[in-house]
């Protein structure tokens, strides 16, 4: 029996995953100009033209055939800079397109067509079906030829959907002792510089040695590609070890299934992060370019922490409100490093959860992506983000992470910079980010409110909103925050009884939510999530 491992080994296994989740699965060669089932006019042809053309009909019936030309010339033409040629210029130039084309993914190409009594019509013309992920085109190709600025390239693997490359994995043997991870992350830095025109489109890259696995962004330092240690969000990976650790007892240390087995890296990477939805919600709602103005770009890739904990934490948001609907709910298992011990607290009563995170885990980052999601669901209703903090420095410096991914945001931020400032920014029908203090919501000196005989009152405050679509995050929650959410900030946004917050923990996980008292309720009126970073309550 042959049980050589090699490159050819990860590479088949990869496929044999791929398509276990609905991947359809096709050789380079076949669809190569030359091959048999023939998909490219030449090898420098990096989008698979007819799947995209059929794709966009497909999910666009009812617009004329001009403007489903129109939205493709725009897809693999891109009104940008031309193609860099040469590594230096490539960096940045390949970046502005990738942020342009990552646009036209998730918002649709913008299209002018003329209609049938001559006028001119403008709609946007989608790209992918975030809604229905079967009604897309999956496919996995292994060892695909490009040819660009006379370099001749061969990633071991190029993921499309609907003809487009969003993703390329390229593969080296673990059991070679100069073929690593890191030995994979430098060639595709060079297939940056010499194909770019691959990576246009690109959303993800992966490098692997068959056992270890990393998962990063376009142009990303190898600091910046980490592990996907999670499957479906209620399982965790631990990083293989030559003697791996007995499995631990259900939902103790590792969350809701323990360490059942050791599974490769890269399995794990493919199985938990290509399944179909959550490759179209990470896409959609977990990449981030941010852009301080400066000129230099840097794309960011959530981890897979950020990734489940946003996931839950929008869910726990439509509980929180009364807003969660069974077709609305991610259809993952509950339990696991998320919050196996806590089940969540009862619809609408106003409170969402807390995120834990430990240092340097992009806690910043997290809150922009949730503010991002939430923005986006419909159920919410151009709902306003209240962000709030305990010191000015922190506030700058989350106003600055906000205000760098407005894109995500759909809007800039606002720092509120008085009470006064303050109660203008939340008096506002809809929408809106607002960073504040929490100083911001005390009272004036000598009150707001006039007492029955016309005198002012010290200590009282006027409400300053009574939408139900207020979201509240309330940073290092652990510190101060506590007591102040549940009297004075909750008072000010909601005119209804207050209702206890009984905060649960539990010491098994990493994303936890909150277990909610009894409410006395019956108008509630905002929402918290707080998020506390360092250490926990004893």
């Amino acid at each position: 029996m042959n049980t050589t491992f090699t490159e050819s080994t990860v590479e088949q296994a990869a496929l044999v995953w791929l398509k276990s989740r609905g991947w359809q699965v096709k050789h380079g060669p076949e669809i190569a100009p030359d091959g048999l089932f023939a998909e490219r006019r030449d090898f420098g042809q990096v989008v698979l033209e007819q799947r995209l053309r059929d794709a966009l009909a497909r999910l666009n019936p009812t617009l004329p055939a001009e403007a489903l030309e129109d939205a493709f010339r725009k897809l693999t033409r891109p009104d940008l800079p031309a193609a860099p040629t040469s590594a230096q210029a490539g960096g940045a130039d390949l970046l502005q397109r990738n942020r342009a084309l990552h646009r036209l993914l998730v918002d649709g190409v913008t299209v002018e067509y003329r209609t049938a009594d001559g006028g001119i019509r403008g709609a946007p013309v989608r790209v992918l079906d975030f809604d229905d992920p079967d009604n897309n085109d999956w496919l996995a190709v292994n060892q695909f030829a490009v040819v660009e600025n006379r370099h001749s390239r061969r990633p071991d693997g190029v993921l499309f959907i609907n003809g487009l490359p969003l993703a390329v994995i390229e593969l080296k043997n673990a059991a070679d002792a100069d073929a690593t991870i890191w030995t994979a992350w430098q060639q595709l830095q060079t297939y940056q510089a010499e194909i770019p025109s691959l990576f246009a489109p690109n959303a993800v890259l992966v490098v692997s040695d068959g056992l270890e696995a990393r998962v990063g962004p376009l142009g990303a330092g190898r600091e910046w590609f980490k592990p996907w240690r999670t499957i479906t969000g209620a399982d965790f990976h631990p990083p293989p070890s030559p003697s791996p650790r007995p499995p631990l007892p259900l939902g103790e240390g590792l969350g809701g299934e323990g360490q059942r087995d050791c599974k490769p890296e890269l399995e794990i990477a493919l199985l938990g992060l290509f399944e179909k939805r959550r490759f179209l919600d990470l896409v959609r709602d977990f990449i981030v370019f941010e852009d301080d103005g400066s000129g230099r770009l840097v794309k960011k890739l959530a981890g897979y922490h950020q990734f489940h904990a946003v996931r839950v934490a929008v869910e726990e948001t439509l509980r929180a409100v009364a807003l969660r609907r069974e077709a609305d709910m991610w259809r993952e298992t509950a339990g696991g490093y998320r919050a196996a011990r806590q089940p969540g607290g009862q619809a609408g009563d106003r409170r969402i959860g807390v995120v834990w995170h430990t240092q340097g885990s992009g806690k910043s980052l997290t809150m922009a992506f949730y503010a991002g999601r939430i923005i986006r669901e419909p159920a919410m209703e151009n709902p306003t983000i209240v962000v709030l903090t305990d010191r000015n420095d922190l506030d700058d410096q989350l106003f600055g992470t906000f205000s760098r991914c407005r894109e995500l945001l759909r809007q800039p931020p606002v720092q509120a910079e008085s009470r006064a400032h303050l109660r203008q920014l939340l008096s506002v029908a809809a929408g809106g980010v607002v960073f504040t203090t929490i100083h911001k919501f005390f009272p004036e000196e000598k009150g707001d409110l006039p007492a029955p005989n016309g005198a002012r009152q010290a200590g009282r405050h006027p409400v300053l909103s009574d939408r139900r679509n207020i979201v509240v995050i309330a940073d290092e929650a652990h510190r101060s925050q506590y007591d102040f959410i549940d009297g004075v900030a909750r008072r000010r946004l909601q005119r209804a009884n207050n209702a206890p917050v009984e905060p649960g923990w539990n010491d098994a996980g990493t994303v936890q939510t909150a277990r909610a008292g009894p409410s006395r309720s019956t108008d509630p009126n905002q929402l918290v999530w707080r998020r506390a970073a360092t250490r926990r309550p004893k």
